[in-house]
Formats: C-alpha cells, structure tokens, sequence
C-alpha cells in the first residue's frame, strides 16, 4: 500500500493518496480545489486516480472532489448519513456512490470501510484502511474532522458559522458518543487527521502529521474526558470565532461546487484602469505583506497580507458578490496562481491584477498614495486620548488586553465601524498581522487617523504594561 500525505500551508489543511501498489490504482480523499497536485501525486507513483471521497461537506474551502473525479474520471463517493438536510444535492448528477455507516469498497488490495462518526457534522464519516495483501486489520484511519492530534473537530460551526440556531449542544453530545464507540477499536490504529495547526476547525490542534489512537486516548483532551457534560462544556469552550465564509463553502460544497480547471487567468490591468477602479471604490486588495503596505500604498485599497492566513482573510473580509482587483508581488505569472489561491475558498470574480512594481504608474495616474503610521508599545503607554481597538478573538481578549481598547474582531470591522467614537485609532492584535489589515480597512472606511501598534498585545504585556482581564460581557 502506499499512502502520501499532501498539507496545504495556507489552509492547514490534509489530503490524502491511498494507492494499491500491486493492482496499481489510488484514492484521494478530502481533495481541495488543486486537482493539479493531486494527479501530479498520482503520476509520481506511477497509478491513476480511481477513486476520489471526502469525509464531510467542508466548510472552510471548496471540495476538490468533484472536479478531480471528473478531470481523471474516477469513481466519486460521498456521505449519505446524516438525515435528509445533510445530503449532496449534485450527488446524483455526479453520478456519486453514496456511503454510509459501513459500507466499503476496494482499491486493488486496499479495502476503505465508512464509519459514521457525526458531531462535528451530521453527515460526518471516517474512512478505515485496510492493506489486505498484509492483513485483515486495519492499519489506521482518516480521520477528516472528526478526531484531530490532540483535539477534535468542533460541535459548534453549525450554529455559529452555519446559523442552525440550538445545535451545537446536541452535536456535542453527538461527537462524545461518536468518540466513545471510535474508542472501542485497537491502540495501534493510526490516525491520519484532515487538519494540522492553524486550522479553525478546532481550538488546539497540533503540528504533528498524524498519531495513534492509543496516543491520543492519552494526550488528545477530548479522547481522555470520560464524563459527556464535562465533555459538552469543554468542547464548545474557548472555540476561535468561526471565519464568515464558512456558511457560504458549506452551501456550496452541499449544492455542487463549480469545476475550476478550466479557468482562464485574470486579465493583466493598467494602473491608469486600475486607478479609475479605485475612483469608483471598487474592492481593491494589495496582496503585499503588511510592513510594505503601511510604508507605501494607495488609498482606497485593502490589505490583505498574502501569507498563510492570506485565504481565511480573504474568504473573511472580501465580497463574494462583487469584482476584485488585485495587486500582487512578482511576474506576469502570478496572476493565475493568486487566482488558484483564492478559487480555494470560492473567491472567483478576479477582474484583474496589477504587479505592485506599478504602484508609481498608479499614482501618476490619478491615484493617492498613503503610509500607515506605526506607533511603538513606549509610545503608546505616553499616549493620552486615542481610541485603542483590540481586533483580536474572544477568546484572546477574554485572557487578558490593553485597559480601556474596545474590543471588535477583525472578521466582524467592517460591519461595526460605526460603533468607533471619532478621532485618533491605534489598532491592536497579538503580534501586529491582523492589525495591520484592520488599519486599511478604517482607512478604506474614511478614517484616516489610523496607527498600527507594532509588536502588539505580545509586545505590550512583555514590557510590563498593565493588563486588563474583565470576563466578556456582551458582544464582542
């Protein structure tokens, strides 16, 4: 049997290639929208895709699944559990098989058994694998979102990304009991998770590719607690606010994604097309890291770092219904692979892009060009009269922040910048990343006496600054 691993970094997101070494066929499960990496994989050991699954209907990128069985003609397989809300509508017009609690099928010598493990969704299943030209066991499973190294996958985004109001308690007596039947199978079983660190689909995730069952009946929190309201409490406790694009992938994951192969690149813009964009405030996003966009930009643009947070951010702060324009780092070439980038999390209106060594032609065009001022812890703590916005989650705030900043998560500015008193704004994060967009986003919104705090809540509490802990108390 051969299995490979491929990790997107900017989604902290795992699929997985399961080949049949003697009969030389493979299945790919939880493909994300890069069909190319997947068949390159494929092509690289020698066999074809034959097979394509995934564990869930995801909601924090577009599947992959259907356009990577119909680029290599593979057999589709999906969900059938879950009740009649949580079935694929393309299923059929897929020609999809549909899996439940146990069902299987084989690739050459490798046999994948369906377990239904709900809780993180209602459709939720795990994928069992068994290497029978070894043994009659099997070896590990995929886990998707359902069991994570050292944590599992959360009850609570139905409610609160999905808006299915009153959910999440039952669905986290769902995944308790799902997790004490999984339990029930033997130590050595390994665990091959649909997510890694950085991911939101769950609060502590670890780094580590893959684990044990065993291991983590010792060490994943969640496989330890033995007691389901205990369980409850801790599971739907200190979860990161859930991105706002996570309701619109899982509408449409569930209806049918689009097939991307075919998408032509973004048109090439001018800076003298690209500055009338401006004049009309169409969204404009500088995809340059956040240090030089607050030393150089154009107004009326929105920065959006592209790092690995870049597609939550994106996904999170860009309109779906409306063009985009991007300016972007590097050659012609980067015009599709920012495309690609984006089409992960079904951002697909890109209008055009201009390379940002265009920047000057901009503002010989027409265009303002501004910098962010940037203020240092010291010279915050001097500072009398400024509005201090804390842009952190909750769950940050809640642990401890600056005495007297408001507190407004970055996901949610831009429809609460009213709730902002006039004059001066230092904005605030961790570290200075997401301040850093917040800044542009006021700035885009007519405020232009905008600061950025550099290094942040870390920085400010590392130089002994006072620190406030009230609990959180309303919205937030």
């Amino acid at each position: 049997m051969i299995l490979k691993r491929l990790f997107s970094d900017q989604l902290a997101q795992a699929s997985y290639l399961v080949a049949c070494d003697h009969a030389r066929v493979a299945l790919v499960v939880d493909p994300n929208r890069n069909a190319d990496a997947y068949i390159d994989a494929a092509a690289a050991e020698g066999v074809p895709i034959t097979h394509v699954t995934e564990t869930h209907i995801h909601a924090d990128l577009v599947s992959g699944a259907r356009e990577l069985a119909t680029r290599t003609g593979a057999q589709l397989y999906l969900s059938g559990a879950g009740g009649a809300e949580w079935q694929y509508r393309y299923a059929a017009e897929a020609n999809a098989e549909l899996l439940t609690d146990g069902s299987h099928f084989l690739v050459g010598d490798v046999r994948i058994d369906a377990v239904h493990t709900p809780g993180h969704t209602p459709e939720h299943l795990s994928f069992l694998v068994t290497d029978t030209a070894v043994g009659a066991e099997p070896v590990g499973a995929l886990t998707g979102d359902f069991i994570f190294v050292g944590d599992v996958g959360r009850p609570d985004l139905l409610e609160r990304a999905a808006g299915h109001s009153g959910t999440m308690h039952a669905a986290a007596r769902t995944l308790f009991t799902s997790l004490t039947e999984f339990k029930r199978l033997p130590d050595y079983l390994q665990i091959w998770p649909g997510h890694g660190a950085g991911s939101a689909c769950g609060k502590a995730l670890g780094a580590m590719p893959q684990s044990t069952l065993g291991y983590e009946k010792l060490c994943n929190w969640a496989m330890a607690e033995s007691d389901m309201n205990r369980f409850v409490e801790a599971a739907l406790s200190g979860q990161p606010e859930p991105p706002a694009y996570f309701a619109r992938m899982k509408q449409i994951n569930r209806d049918g994604p689009s097939l991307s192969g075919m998408m032509e690149p973004p048109p090439a813009i001018t800076a003298k097309d690209l500055a009338a964009r401006i004049g009309e405030c169409q969204t404009v996003v500088d995809t340059r890291s956040a240090s030089e966009y607050a030393a150089r930009h154009i107004a009326g643009t929105i920065n959006v770092p592209r790092n690995k947070s870049f597609l939550t951010w994106a996904g999170a702060l860009l309109p779906y219904d409306r063009d985009l324009y991007l300016i972007v780092d590097g050659a012609d070439a980067q015009r599709m692979a920012v495309a690609r980038e984006l089409s992960l999390v079904g951002l697909e209106r890109i209008s055009g892009v201009l390379p940002s060594s265009s920047l000057g032609l901009l503002a010989d065009s027409g265009a303002e060009l501004r910098a962010t001022p940037q203020m240092t812890v010291g010279e915050l703590a001097a500072a009398r009269g400024a509005v201090i916005l804390d842009v952190r989650a909750r769950t940050e705030w809640e642990a401890g922040h600056l005495p007297g900043a408001i507190h407004i998560p970055l996901g949610a500015l831009q429809a609460r910048i009213s709730e902002l008193p006039p004059g001066d704004v230092v904005v605030q994060c961790q570290g200075g990343g997401r301040s850093a967009i917040a800044a542009s986003i006021l700035e885009l919104n007519g405020r232009t006496n905008v600061s950025n705090l550099t290094g942040g809540f870390a920085e400010w509490s590392r130089a002994g600054n006072p620190v406030a802990r009230e609990a959180f108390s309303g919205r937030s």
